[in-house]
Order: structure tokens, then C-alpha cells, then sequence
């Protein structure tokens, strides 16, 4: 069974993003071949990705999930129906605000492999439901002082359990199993 994961680089005061949404900030650090192994370990495993869709409903560039590497079905949330796209063999599915729905159809596309949450809003909604299984945090050496927060917002404290840690050159690798 799929096992669901929040998988995020953030800054080390806890954003994902600056606070007009760029993520420019994450570039230009050192980096090992170790680093790059932890990273290409968990997204070798991503077999679905559930996300926001953006105001217009399209897919632009810088905002194809990992870059469009991975080449697996992508849930974007939405809040009006709007048909399936396909760009570059990628499949790109709306789900109107139903983030259980998206959940679940991403499972099901993602056979044995994980599904990855993307996104501050998305996340917390997974988290609030009990979706989540791990949370899978790449922390980059910076401090932003604002921005768009990954977990601000959440309704209620949750317990989770480190499984993993490793740093190599500049980022601090993260992974916890969410307990409640």
C-alpha cells in the first residue's frame, strides 16, 4: 500500500517559500554526493504527487512538481472542475475541494510507490485529516524571517517520531513518522 509523505526543502526558520512564493533562496549552497543520494533516494520512491493548482489552472513552467522528473500522475486541488491536462507525458488531474478524493486517487495511481504532498495549505489540510504518514524535510542553511510557512496554521499539536536524520555538506535531511 502507498505510503503518504509531505516532502519539502525549507528554510531553517521553517518556510518553503520567500513571501511572494519564490524559491530562488534554496539554490546555491554546497552539496555532496551524499546529500544528492538522501534526496534521490525518497523522490526514486514518489510514484504520485497531490498539490495546489494555480488561479488559472495551467500548468507553467516552475511549476511542474520536481521539475517533472519523476514523469507521475499529478492531483492538483482546485476549487472550479476543470478537464485533465497532459504536458510532456505527464498527467495532471483537478480535484474540487476534496483533499481526501485527491488522496485517495493518488494512492491508487501510485501502486507501491509514495505519494508526495507539496505545498503549505495542501499539507496542513493532509495533516488535519490523518492522511499524512511521514513528513520528509530538507532544511536548507538559511534564515528567510518571513514567508510562506509550511506548517503555520495547523488547528492542533502533532506528535511525530524521528526515523531519520543525516546532514552532509549544507542541508540537514529530516524524516519523521506522524504519530497524531
Amino acid at each position: 500500500m502507498s505510503k503518504v509523505l509531505i516532502h519539502a526543502t525549507v528554510s531553517l526558520d521553517g518556510f518553503m517559500a520567500d513571501a511572494s512564493g519564490g524559491v530562488e533562496w534554496m539554490n546555491g549552497f554546497p552539496v555532496d554526493p551524499a546529500d544528492e543520494a538522501v534526496v534521490s533516494r525518497v523522490v526514486g520512491e514518489i510514484g504520485a504527487v497531490v498539490g495546489g493548482a494555480n488561479k488559472t489552472q495551467t500548468i507553467e513552467d516552475g511549476e511542474i512538481p520536481y521539475g517533472g522528473i519523476l514523469g507521475v500522475p499529478v492531483f492538483l486541488m482546485t476549487h472550479t472542475p476543470h478537464e485533465s491536462i497532459e504536458r510532456d507525458g505527464i498527467i495532471y488531474e483537478f480535484v474540487v475541494d476534496d483533499v481526501v478524493e485527491a488522496v485517495s486517487a493518488a494512492k491508487q495511481a501510485a501502486g507501491d510507490k509514495w505519494v508526495s504532498v507539496l505545498g503549505g495549505s495542501i499539507s496542513r489540510q493532509c495533516l488535519e485529516k490523518g492522511l499524512v504518514d511521514e513528513i520528509v524535510l530538507d532544511v536548507v542553511p538559511i534564515l528567510l524571517g518571513s514567508g510562506i510557512s509550511l506548517f503555520t496554521g495547523l488547528s492542533r499539536q502533532m506528535r511525530l517520531e524521528r526515523i531519520e536524520t543525516s546532514a552532509f555538506a549544507s542541508e540537514v535531511h529530516l524524516r519523521y513518522r506522524v504519530l497524531a
